[in-house]
């Protein structure tokens, strides 16, 4: 029996996050400063305050500036908003990244719409929702354009190809198929009212499962020599032990039987969203110095 290949998403986004440690280095020489990204976390949330501080590591280590801004989840919703019309006009921040999710008496959409969408490195703005639509340049969100870049990396020219995306939300599902149409493939996006999702996967050269659903998709539901990116993250306890552990939305095991190459959980799409971010701010940096992105970005 054959076993699919998995792809290494840790090795991709090194690779990435040293092309990004390379451009930083041309544009302080061009520009005399360093690009800057600002994050802002309100509230305590353990997982979201791990991941900012990874954040600001990797910031540092690819050579920026990184600005937290950190305030308690009692915090008003203007007075959020004064502190992001603050950081609009900073010009030492080329990228601003507003942790989600916030509380719930602050209206999220409100709070992407007042980020300027040249510093909307998390992609989540509607100009660059539309920009994205359109076919023209944009912030594109993290995790999608860390996916594409690795089936681009495993595929090549993915022109022509048959892709289904599980998952229609904005931050997933919705532009990860823009991005798939952009590389000329058909796209079908799936979701929870899909009927007959098995047969939708089957046909597929190309599976993309943003669900949220631990081990939703089977592996008897790979057309044999797909490709399939897992973006799922879900946290299920080991019958074994008592433990937890993360899994994706695809039962990995059962489709490895199936696939050409698969990401894993962990280690396969998580690591490339750090380093897409990165990639972003560096690109948003020097979009606002007039600058062309470094090749390869």
């Amino acid at each position: 029996m054959t076993i699919g290949k998995i792809i290494d998403g840790k090795a991709f986004a090194a690779t990435l996050r040293d092309k990004v440690a390379d451009g930083v280095g041309a544009f302080v020489a061009a520009t005399g400063r360093k690009p800057g990204l600002a994050v802002v976390l309100v509230g305590e949330d353990p997982a979201s305050s791990v991941y900012v501080r990874s954040k600001g590591k990797m910031t540092v280590a690819a050579g920026m500036e990184s600005f937290e801004f950190k305030r308690p989840d009692s915090i008003g919703e203007e007075d959020l908003l004064d502190l992001i019309e603050e950081l609009n006009q900073d010009d030492r921040v080329d990228g601003i990244l507003v942790q989600l999710p916030l509380p719930r008496h602050i209206d999220e959409a409100a709070v992407i719409a007042a980020i300027d969408p040249a510093k909307d490195v998390d992609g989540f703005h509607v100009v660059n929702s539309g920009l994205l639509a359109t076919g023209q340049d944009a912030m594109v969100p993290c995790t999608p354009l860390g996916c594409i870049m690795l089936l681009k990396d495993e595929l090549g020219d993915l022109s022509g190809l048959e892709a289904v995306v599980i998952g229609r939300s904005n931050i997933v599902g919705k532009p990860m198929a823009q991005l798939l149409l952009n590389e000329s493939a058909t796209v079908t996006i799936a979701h929870s009212r899909t009927r007959d999702l098995a047969s939708v996967v089957h046909r597929a050269d190309i599976v993309v499962a943003a669900v949220g659903r631990a081990e939703m998709v089977k592996g008897e539901w790979i057309k044999p020599g797909a490709t399939v990116i897992d973006v799922g993250i879900n946290r299920i306890a080991d019958t074994d032990d008592g433990k937890s552990r993360i899994v994706g939305d695809v039962a990995t095991a059962e489709a490895l039987a199936h696939v050409r190459a698969i990401t894993p959980v962990p280690g396969g799409v998580g690591p490339m969203t750090i380093a897409v971010l990165l990639r972003n701010t560096l690109v948003a940096a020097h979009a606002r110095a007039g600058l062309t992105k470094p090749d390869g970005l």
